[in-house]
């Protein structure tokens, strides 16, 4: 994944600019960037490697090497950026969020067509960001261009611009799949993927863009270059996983939804009859903390906190190279509780369970330090496909997800044909799938949120969400 955030003002916008991307940091791993645009000294550019550094320690000299009334910034999961392109265009700085399927073959097409070269990274790839831009210099506006781009690419992209003007051309992707919000303040406009972003830097919400809408923006007012289409997919996992809990998409913030979900799923447990006899409910952190917290104030439970993460000098588990360094990092992480967890029958709530990896290990450490009985629940339904459109489950394929893995273990290929029952934990399929989980991730029960759950706690038509990763469905 990734996020970006931009300001365009009548002031030095620099210091906004640094705190609005430094609230992106949850959204990607690998690195940072910022480009801003000046009257005298023009378009600048700074990137930095933020794997074992956070973007603020990166970039906490800032102030005395760039400045602008403009700027742009993001944090990245893929490749470095923002791009400083120089073009028909003039000069201008790109960064983009999203997936490309088809970067090879579009690769191929700008090469046929202008002869020209991409600048190669090892193993030959071509930054996505550097690809976009050459799309978008094959038109004649930057409008234009933006369109072509998002019409020949298979996944999702959407596009921040900052012009040699110190204007800033905003794009999302055309399908809504991720948000982007636009905030007013006194001397300008912000625009962001987090809408809190903004609004702690004093800037109150202006617009949310439709699917495929582009926009221009300078310090006195929004130019719209493209109307949004009526089409809309907002991936689901926004609400469930990757996003802030302090921010909103489409009038929905994540907090509230993980709450609701959480209380979905209590209600559903009672309805079936699968409410347990348990001690404490517990989230598993962070965005399984929410849900859980939902779901214990329905179903009249205790929460608790049986195990804390401490995160002051490893913030996030997955940032050494080797598996065996992650995995001692995690484990060196999860600080126990003992008066929550020694002889204590505990129901765990997870945003997700995706490869189940990581929640085996938080299981095992649970019981090594004397739980009683862990019960699982998962606030999604099984992931059945890896996300071809953000990636955000960071799987390369499907057999890397469990509940593919465990479909495979149980009834081999033929039991893809079957995916819909499986999901269902009304069917014996969707029973042999659950319990098949419990026994290899040592669960004491394991419940899912069904597909209608998610759909209801989010508040929006099923026709507007993107809910691929569960049902396949784009």
């Amino acid at each position: 994944m990734g996020g970006f955030f931009g300001i365009t003002s009548k002031k030095d916008c620099m210091m906004d600019v640094f705190f609005g991307v430094d609230y992106h940091s949850h959204l990607g791993t690998r690195r940072g960037g910022l480009a801003a645009y000046d009257s005298e000294i023009g378009l600048q550019r700074k990137i930095h490697n933020i794997e074992n550094s956070p973007f603020r320690t990166k970039f906490e000299k800032i102030f005395s090497e760039m400045k602008g009334t403009s700027a742009i910034g993001c944090i990245s999961d893929t490749d470095p950026q923002p791009m400083l392109i120089r073009s028909k265009f003039g000069t201008y700085a790109i960064c983009t969020i999203g997936m490309i399927n088809n970067a090879d073959e579009l690769i191929d097409r700008c090469l046929a067509q202008t002869g020209g070269y991409f600048d190669a990274m090892t193993g030959g790839r071509v930054n996505t960001t550097e690809l976009v831009a050459a799309l978008v210099n094959q038109k004649d506006t930057f409008a234009n261009g933006i369109k072509h781009a998002q019409s020949l690419i298979d996944g999702t992209m959407s596009i921040l611009i900052l012009t040699s003007k110190g204007a800033i051309i905003a794009a999302r992707d055309k399908l809504g799949r991720i948000p982007i919000l636009i905030g007013k303040g006194k001397d300008g406009y912000a625009v962001t993927f987090e809408s809190f972003a903004y609004q702690k830097l004093g800037y109150t919400d202006e617009m949310e863009l439709g699917p495929g809408e582009i926009v221009k923006i300078n310090p006195d007012g929004i130019r719209q270059l493209a109307e949004p289409q009526k089409k809309k997919r907002v991936c689901a996992f926004l609400w469930s996983y990757y996003g802030y809990p302090t921010s909103t998409y489409e009038g929905v913030n994540v907090e509230a939804m993980r709450c609701h979900n959480g209380e979905i799923m209590a209600a559903s447990d009672r309805e079936n009859g699968l409410a347990l006899d348990v001690d404490y409910v517990v989230g598993v952190p962070d965005s399984g903390i929410p849900h859980a917290i939902g779901y214990a104030n329905e179903s009249g439970k205790k929460y608790s906190r049986a195990f804390i993460k401490y995160t002051p000098t490893w913030s996030r588990s997955f940032t050494p190279n080797t598996q065996a360094e992650r995995k001692k990092v995690a484990k060196m992480k999860q600080i126990p509780v003992h008066d929550f967890i020694v002889d204590k029958n505990l129901l765990f709530v997870d945003d997700s369970i995706v490869r189940g990896t990581q929640l085996k290990e938080t299981v095992d450490f649970l019981y090594e330090n004397g739980a009683k009985a862990v019960h699982m629940r998962s606030a999604c339904p099984p992931i059945m496909y890896s996300c071809k459109f953000l990636n955000f489950s960071r799987s390369t394929n499907d057999m890397e997800l469990i509940a593919r893995r465990v479909i495979m273990e149980l009834e081999g290929e033929e039991g893809f044909n079957h995916i819909e029952e499986y999901s269902n934990g009304q069917t014996e399929r969707g029973k042999a799938l659950r319990k098949k989980i419990c026994e290899n991730l040592n669960f004491a029960s394991l419940e899912f949120q069904s597909l209608e759950g998610v759909i209801k706690a989010i508040g929006l038509s099923e026709d507007e969400l993107c809910t691929y990763c569960w049902n396949g469905k784009e």
